[in-house]
């Protein structure tokens, strides 16, 4: 019988600069709509034969999707650095969960874009016991312009006995949504602008459930790089053997549910003309989880030409529990 002899890319394995080859993909009207309709977001500015107004009509994707035209792929990575990927070890397979992503937009991708991503190891490091892997993708077009940027991050080892995503300090101290909020989709759409956005103003508020078949929808979704046939996300089994105990929705998915409800009220321009979104995962967002996305402005200032309003958005899920925490900077206008 002959054993199996994997080079693991492993925390100790993994390197700062550990790259793969760049993905190219053109933006098409359907993968817009696709992706819209994988995240749950109604909006008509995504749907075949729409666009946005702020863009003369032209369809242009949910900021979010970035991940997707631009996506990270782990596997490859440590292929090209002469490495197995832990999800694809036939030794010691094992999930490295979302922890955190931060996007940047410098302007939006169109359809016909052709958009070239090119992803690396940006740093690792521990925290609290626990290992992590961020990643910097970077995005442009055909034309050498940056559209975007997101660095995400991995958990590829959690300290001993750790059986959550690690929380972030103060989380404790929030407080669940009302679930007496009025349903997002009958509120006439009010969007901000920079004189009329208000610290310790409240923003408009999104509930979103989660069901397995969208969890699936998501990771088959790819533009680029191999499919993934089983992960936590799709595989119960699996998932079970791993920290969450269960299949659970990816980050990304997530990320979009944020990235929708602060559509709700700023422009698309907010994101494109340089904005930015962190999300860190705090609690599992599972299959009949409903998770209500609010939030505050809570910073406000002037740069330049451009108005920055801060904002952070709590999800609490209907057990109270936080889901995850985020910040934006919406760029407005002045």
């Amino acid at each position: 019988m002959t054993s199996i002899t994997e080079r693991l890319w492993d925390y100790d394995a993994v390197e700062p600069g550990h790259a793969a080859g760049p993905t190219l993909v053109t933006i098409t009207a359907e993968q817009i709509a696709e992706y819209a309709d994988i995240a749950q977001n109604p909006d008509p500015r995504y749907r075949l034969g729409n666009g946005s107004d702020e863009y003369g009509g032209a369809p242009v994707p949910m900021p979010t999707m970035a991940v997707s035209y631009a996506p990270l792929l782990r596997p490859e990575i440590a292929e090209n650095n002469g490495f197995v990927a832990l999800e694809h070890s036939k030794t010691a397979r094992r999930q490295t969960p979302f922890a955190k992503c931060e996007a940047r937009w410098f302007r939006p991708a169109f359809v016909g874009d052709t958009i070239t991503g090119v992803g690396r190891v940006l740093e690792k490091y521990e925290r609290r016991g626990s290992k992590f892997v961020t990643f910097r993708i970077e995005a442009e077009n055909q034309r050498g312009e940056a559209v975007g940027q997101y660095d995400y991050t991995c958990i590829f080892e959690y300290a001993r006995g750790q059986r959550e995503v690690p929380r972030d300090t103060g989380a404790t101290e929030l407080t669940p949504a009302s679930d007496q909020a009025e349903p997002v989709e009958k509120r006439p759409a009010q969007l901000l602008t920079f004189e009329t956005a208000r610290v310790g103003d409240t923003l408009a508020e999104l509930s979103i459930t989660e069901s397995q078949e969208i969890i699936n929808r998501k990771s088959d979704f790819r533009l680029a790089g191999k499919p993934s046939e089983s992960n936590i996300h799709n595989d119960e089994e699996f998932a079970r053997q791993n920290i969450f105990g269960g299949t659970v929705n990816a980050g990304p998915a997530t990320m979009s549910y944020v990235d929708q409800m602060l559509e709700l009220s700023f422009p698309l321009s907010a994101f494109y003309n340089g904005g930015s979104l962190l999300m860190r995962a705090i609690t599992p967002f599972r299959s009949g989880d409903t998770v209500t996305f609010g939030g505050e402005i809570t910073g406000k200032r002037e740069d330049g030409a451009r108005g920055l309003v801060e904002c952070r958005v709590k999800g609490i899920n209907q057990r109270g529990d936080l889901v995850c925490l985020s910040d934006a900077v919406m760029v407005l206008g002045t």
